[in-house]
């Protein structure tokens, strides 16, 4: 596994265990992208699958260069396009040189390939702690006519088919450059025998899939609100029309960035299919001045033999790992109660207690005091900015509380959202131009607030400074951090003209600047992504919190979809899972308790309910939803996951977990509404030992693992009741004695 080089060929060959990753330095210097694929154990040439490229085309301009004088770009595929010569095809990039022309033309120059993976400066990106679990390349690319240096960086993993990319610009001439596009990476594909699946929906009902055929022209998804959104993530995949959940060839691409971002698939008019991603264009534009640097986010391949439930594995497998960060990367997430639906912004100190001694009394082991603890915050009208506790409602001030919950054996977390600011707040008063705004244009509000410049030092400054003396003011553990608005009027007081359109990418640098920073400090609280629910579930705010709340919609049903979804790319220990009151309260439905936990069981498991309202059955169930979740959760969060039947498809849903040594799973089962006359259900599991046997556990019932995959379960002997809506089951599975010959 890793990257050779045939210089007699100008090939490189990027190699994982199961796919391969080929590139070619032609002879005039362009670089062409030959393969990526199944595992090759020899690289092929360009020449040798694809000789028409090299004669002429109708109506095709062509460069004229020798060797190959009859070559056009609009049919090679290539490593990183440009525009302007011979391709009209979107490009990766895009320059505007001095002189106002933005015709680039890159060649090759030299590289670098060394063991392990070097960090992104200012960015998030995956890494490795031991320099054998990846090796890497840095190829560099020159436009010597316009000083433009651009460096393709890949990495590929020891242990895992995937190869990451990433583009760096450097200003080498006297004159200034300005970036008008610079996506992380470019892929060309020879035919377009393809389905595009994309992640998207709303608030309150995120990540929903949509897959459809690929047609020729330019299919896109992308956000230009300044967050990855609610709308769309920033991912998309390619699959063969075959492929299904277990079988089939998937590409997958997943950007780590968390802001405005643009995916597509174009298809021209020889069914060749190129596919790019990166930072939004529109309204970006980037000045280099003569030695300034620009690096992109880093984008992540990851190719499947094995469907789409392999693509999803390789995935979790990469972000566990190489991902997510810190302490709690590898320490079991705590089951916790939220204060904020049981409560809402109504709340004395007394009354968070008794909330938190209720919660001690079930098991639970973390309490979060949601909004409202601040400033003269009653409604979400005042007080985002003035990071001091209301002394009305917290007589004894955040400490005091903190102290209290911890008395009671739980630990305490606290909700901020420190990117935002209220026009009614001390911190608006005296610096109105600290938020993002253009003068002259009025401020359009969302949620009553307004979005802080995070371009400017003394605003992040403000921000690292004030919530870092909240943190050590009290004994917090924990912290959801949200982000509740998009951004318009998007301008900066503190950029000059020549760069307003640098602000958004410049907002998110200066976010992960905040996060590295104050995630340093504070090594022992976990932090919770939160963006109006899951607005911003990407890799990028990943990197610094290794878990993020799904959607605010906490309905069992919606969240079927809302958790299946999410799980194409996102691995379950990421994802902020709670049971909730019902009738529910985004959607107004009743789902009995069991089905609740049984859903919430597969994520980050808390709870956000009045739980003093509860009745003595209530109360022994989540008990006991609790202590099952205590007991599993290490094999939840760890093990491989399986997605069995879809919400988007039927009625019933169907997922598992299968420790990485196969020897306990445990599966989820879901039926919305009853039917009458049904047939009967039945189940076949997957990803277990078939030479093993498997005990229900709590029940003694046992089984081969050949039988439980090849032949299944029926389901309704294992429902606790047959009849009526919502139903669900959790059946646990655990192997007995050696495997079988």
């Amino acid at each position: 596994m890793g990257i050779s080089y045939d210089p007699t060929k100008g090939l490189f060959h990027l190699r994982s265990p199961g796919s391969s990753y080929v590139l070619q330095v032609l002879e005039t210097g362009l670089v062409a992208h030959v393969f990526w694929g199944g595992a090759l154990r020899q690289p092929v040439e360009l020449g040798r699958i694809a000789p028409q490229l090299f004669g002429e085309a109708p109506a095709t301009p062509v460069l004229g260069e020798a060797p190959y004088p009859r070559l056009s770009l609009d049919l090679l595929p290539q490593e990183y396009p440009a525009y302007g010569r011979t391709d009209f095809r979107e490009p990766a990039y895009q320059v505007a040189l001095d002189d106002g022309s933005t015709v680039t033309d890159l060649r090759y120059q030299s590289h670098q390939i060394y063991p392990g993976k070097r960090p992104l400066v200012g960015l998030p990106a995956t890494f490795v702690e031991r320099g054998e679990d990846a090796e890497s390349l840095d190829l560099t690319l020159a436009d010597e006519h316009a000083g433009l240096e651009v460096v393709l960086t890949y990495t590929v993993y020891r242990e895992l088919n995937v190869v990451t990319r990433s583009a760096r610009f450097t200003n080498k001439g006297s004159r200034r450059l300005r970036l008008l596009r610079a996506f992380s990476g470019s892929v060309d594909f020879p035919d377009d025998r393809f389905e595009l699946l994309q992640l998207s929906g709303a608030w309150a009902r995120e990540r929903h899939l949509w897959r459809r055929p690929l047609v020729p022209g330019i299919q896109a998804i992308g956000s230009t609100r300044g967050a990855s959104s609610h709308h769309q993530n920033p991912f998309l995949a390619l699959l063969r029309p075959e492929t299904d959940e277990h079988h089939g060839h998937a590409y997958g691409f997943s950007l780590v960035y968390s802001g405005s971002f643009l995916a597509q698939a174009e298809v021209n008019h020889y069914g060749q299919t190129r596919v790019a991603m990166g930072i939004h264009p529109l309204n970006f534009s980037w000045l280099l001045e003569p030695g300034e640097i620009f690096q992109t986010p880093e984008l992540i391949l990851v190719y499947s033999d094995r469907g789409l439930n392999g693509l999803s594995q390789t995935f979790h497998d990469l972000f566990r790992r190489f991902l997510l960060r810190g302490p709690y990367r590898d320490r079991p997430r705590p089951v916790l109660l939220n204060s904020w639906e049981a409560t809402y912004f109504n709340f004395t100190e007394e009354r968070l207690l008794e909330l938190a001694r209720e919660a001690q009394a079930l098991g639970m082991e973390l309490f979060v005091l949601d909004d409202g603890w601040f400033g003269r915050r009653n409604d979400d009208t005042s007080s985002l900015g003035d990071w001091e506790a209301n002394k009305a409602k917290l007589p004894r001030g955040l400490k005091g509380l903190g102290e209290a919950v911890n008395d009671l054996g739980l630990a305490f977390g606290l909700w901020v959202e420190p990117e935002m600011v209220s026009p009614d707040s001390d911190l608006y008063r005296a610096h109105p131009d600290w938020c993002l705004h253009v003068p002259g244009r009025s401020r359009s509000l969302g949620r009553n607030q307004l979005v802080l410049d995070l371009t400017r030092e003394e605003v992040r400054r403000f921000i690292v400074d004030r919530i870092g003396a909240i943190l050590r003011s009290a004994p917090i553990a924990y912290v959801k951090w949200d982000m509740n608005r998009y951004m318009t009027e998007v301008g900066s007081a503190g950029l000059p003209p020549e760069r307003q359109q640098e602000t958004a990418h410049r907002y998110i640098l200066g976010l992960y600047q905040v996060l590295e920073e104050l995630t340093e400090a504070f090594p022992h609280v976990l932090f919770e992504g939160c963006a109006g629910g899951g607005g911003r579930f990407d890799p990028g705010i990943l990197y610094y919190m290794p878990q993020i709340w799904t959607s605010d919609d906490t309905d069992a049903v919606e969240r079927l979809k809302i958790q299946y979804g999410t799980s194409i790319v996102y691995p379950l220990v990421t994802m902020g899972a709670h049971v909730s009151a019902a009738p529910n309260h985004q959607v107004g439905r009743v789902t009995p308790l069991a089905t609740r936990g049984d859903v919430a069981l597969f994520g980050n498991m808390g709870y956000e309910l009045d739980v003093t309202r509860l009745d003595p059955e209530e109360k022994a169930a989540i008990q006991a939803q609790v202590v099952r979740y205590k007991r599993l959760r290490a094999l939840i969060h760890r093990g491989d996951f399986y997605r069995l039947l879809s919400p988007f498809e039927g009625n019933e849903t169907a997922w598992m977990v299968v420790a990485k040594d196969r020897r306990e799973a445990l599966v989820g089962f879901y039926r919305v509404l009853a039917q009458p006359n049904p047939r009967p259900s039945r189940l076949r599991l997957v990803g277990l030992d078939p030479a093993l046997e498997y005990e229900l556990v709590g029940q003694g019932e046992r089984w081969d693992g050949d039988q439980l995959m090849e032949v299944g379960l029926t389901v309704e002997p294992y429902l606790a009741n047959t009849g009526g809506d919502f139903q669900s089951v959790v059946l646990h599975w655990r192997a007995v004695g050696p495997g079988k010959e």
